[in-house]
């Protein structure tokens, strides 16, 4: 269950790093001064990013729950 607890923190930690290049991407944007419609186009891609880090980052603390439960 070691390979388990392991794996679920690299995982988290992934989705951390996409959640961190998420608002780093957005707060760039917004102070590029950027037209409303640009900033909306700019922040529209990437929102699937930050949705899936923050997916990637569930299943990895899921997946540390579950082997420190089962170990």
């Amino acid at each position: 269950m070691e390979y388990v607890v392991w794996g679920g923190a690299v995982l988290s930690l992934l989705g951390l790093v996409g959640i961190i290049y998420s608002i780093v991407a957005v707060s760039r944007a917004r102070k590029s001064g950027l037209s409303d419609e640009e900033l909306r186009t700019r922040i529209g891609r990437v929102l699937p990013i930050n949705l899936g880090a923050l997916f990637v980052s569930t299943i990895g603390l899921m997946a540390v729950i579950v082997g420190i439960m089962l170990g």
